[in-house]
């Protein structure tokens, strides 16, 4: 009775409501209801792809083939060989790590036209309930503004809310890349938000690459915003488990691992993951080698930004392993500081990254507020964010002990 009881109580705390001692039958079901399915498997059409034997030859398995695999296969496709694939199995080619970054951008260009199509078919369907034609509408609308002008969607997947990745900058010739990691609430249709941007993956996004230029102008760098998983739908029990996060850290190597393949920065990404997404990062840390060069020589690990983290699932930074370096903040208005830092009975995510004890290096989010607010013009947290990215470690501000 004490082991459920406490549980109740993270699930509470992490929410930031009232302890769930005495919650009934009908709360326990709206918790259930905000429960979300994961997608480990690879996108529509994978299995038809798989099957095709036109070329004379096996396609590469989605599934299991690695990064340097795919490469090299798209590298040996003649043009029309390319442009039929690419028609036939756009959701395939778009989501594959490894293939040509343009190649990407068309194909999911194709891909995010087809969903519009289907969206707005949903939406004059009215055989469909008044709701659920609401719903296609969203989807339409979503669709159409991935299809504007310039935008480079790296990933989509049309599936349950839908995933889409998309890149800011010049990605191919970028000397420093980022990849932001969001949390809770990411997806399709809270991609982009017109209002309150700095609440999306895309806002966020464009943030940290403005900074940049601003401070280094005459580097190339580029951005990505992966919602390359599933994230908790609010503040209910995926919120306070690593159920999520383990089906994501997979995909999020496979993003690295292709990045390897299709730039050439002067270092490795540097990984930004807010809230839930640090503790996807967690989970992918140990799995990240350290870099090398040409030569085999050491050229690097990857920073690990943890900002408005709920925790990495671990009682350290030595626990994540070598080939990363973790930076950690958070603001004192962020309600995140408010749960409970551990873990127990698959509940938590383990310390509190920003504790003295932890071993990470803790930055200064001076000027930012609440729970989204750490790449707001003018903050230090994007100020230090930006450094980072760029490799300015020296211009990177510290957070200071309280004063007694």
């Amino acid at each position: 009775m004490r082991r459920r009881r406490w549980k109740r109580v993270l699930i509470g705390a992490f929410a930031g409501c009232a302890v769930l001692v005495d919650a009934g039958a009908a709360a326990a079901q709206a918790a259930a209801s905000t429960e979300q399915v994961a997608i480990a498997s690879p996108p529509a059409g994978s299995a038809a792809w798989v099957q095709d034997h036109s070329l004379g030859r096996a396609l590469p398995d989605p599934a299991t083939t690695s990064a340097g695999t795919v490469a090299t296969f798209f590298a040996s496709l003649k043009p029309a060989e390319l442009d039929r694939l690419l028609t036939e199995y756009p959701l395939v080619v778009g989501n594959f790590d490894g293939a040509p970054l343009d190649v990407r951008y068309r194909a999911n260009r194709v891909a995010v036209a087809a969903e519009r199509e289907r969206a707005r078919a949903r939406a004059a369907d009215h055989s469909l309930d008044s709701a659920e034609r609401a719903l296609a509408v969203s989807r339409a609308n979503d669709c159409d503004h991935l299809l504007q002008a310039g935008r480079q969607i790296l990933a989509f997947d049309p599936r349950g809310r839908g995933l889409v990745s998309e890149v800011f900058g010049d990605l191919a010739r970028a000397q420093r890349v980022s990849v932001l990691v969001p949390g809770s609430d990411a997806d399709l249709g809270h991609h982009d938000q017109a209002s309150e941007p700095l609440r999306s993956p895309a806002g966020m996004a464009r943030a940290l690459l403005a900074e940049e230029q601003r401070q280094a102008p005459d580097t190339v760098s580029a951005v990505i915003a992966w919602t390359g998983y599933v994230t908790p739908s609010g503040l209910g029990p995926d919120a306070v488990t690593s159920r999520l996060a383990d089906v994501a850290a997979p995909r999020l190597e496979r993003l690295l691992g292709g990045l390897k393949e299709t730039t050439a920065p002067t270092a490795p990404p540097a990984l930004f993951c807010h809230s839930y997404g640090s503790v996807v990062c967690g989970i992918a840390a140990p799995d990240i080698p350290p870099a090398t060069g040409a030569d085999g020589e050491p050229a690097g690990i990857t920073d690990v930004v943890v900002f408005g983290s709920p925790g990495m699932g671990v009682e350290s930074a030595a626990e994540l392993g070598g080939g990363v370096q973790v930076w950690a903040t958070r603001n004192p208005t962020d309600w995140i500081g408010n749960v409970p830092y551990l873990e127990f009975g698959g509940l938590g995510h383990g310390a509190d990254p920003t504790g003295g004890g932890f071993g990470a290096e803790e930055i200064s989010s001076a000027g930012a507020a609440g729970h989204n607010g750490y790449l707001a013009t003018g903050t230090h947290s994007l100020q230090n964010f930006a450094s980072i990215a760029l490799g300015h470690y020296r211009a990177v501000s510290h957070t200071l002990p309280a004063q007694s």
